[in-house]
């Protein structure tokens, strides 16, 4: 009968060690995911508004430029899509979050083809890359894919997301 008992408390332990490690790679998921949208934010600032960084160089924004502004739009994406997975945990994402996340890639590569549209041939400027307000009403209609999209991928119990975020136990 103690032998009995004995495995269920170890059961009992090993169950609490999973749990907990489970909660420990959501924790670092999430962590990584806003640290890499941070950064991704920073970057994105530097291609949008270098003049911030005493990096301006020219009066128009150039290839490099829009380079760098949709390499950290494409880091806030990914960082943005890992932290907000990580509040689903191990269940099964909702099917307005496989939406949600289609939706994000679609707005970036909108927004990717709207923003290098000189570049690639297609645009209004085809001489001399320019970034008018044709492009950026283009790279606003992307992000607001993304912005739908993220919206989507979030799990909805508003309890749960309070939980995640100011780390309250139930």
């Amino acid at each position: 009968m103690s032998e009995l008992h004995s495995k269920e408390i170890e059961e009992q332990s090993l169950g609490d060690k999973k749990s907990n490690n489970e909660g420990f790679y959501t924790r670092v998921s999430l962590r990584i995911g806003f640290l890499l949208t941070i950064f991704g934010f920073l970057v994105f600032i530097v291609g949008d508004e270098p003049e911030l960084f005493g990096l301006d160089r020219s009066p128009v924004m150039g290839f490099v430029q829009l380079s760098v502004f949709l390499i950290g739009l494409g880091l806030i994406c990914i960082g943005g899509y890992i932290a907000i997975r990580s509040l689903w945990e191990k269940k099964q994402p909702s099917i307005a979050a496989d939406i949600g996340l289609r939706l994000v890639s679609t707005g970036y590569v909108i927004t990717i083809f709207a923003a290098m549209a000189d570049i690639l041939g297609f645009g209004s400027h085809r001489r001399v890359p320019y970034f008018g307000h044709l492009q950026a009403t283009g790279v606003f209609i992307g992000e607001m894919f993304i912005a739908v999209g993220f919206l989507l991928i979030i799990p909805y119990s508003q309890y749960r997301l309070v939980r995640h975020i100011f780390r309250i136990r139930s």
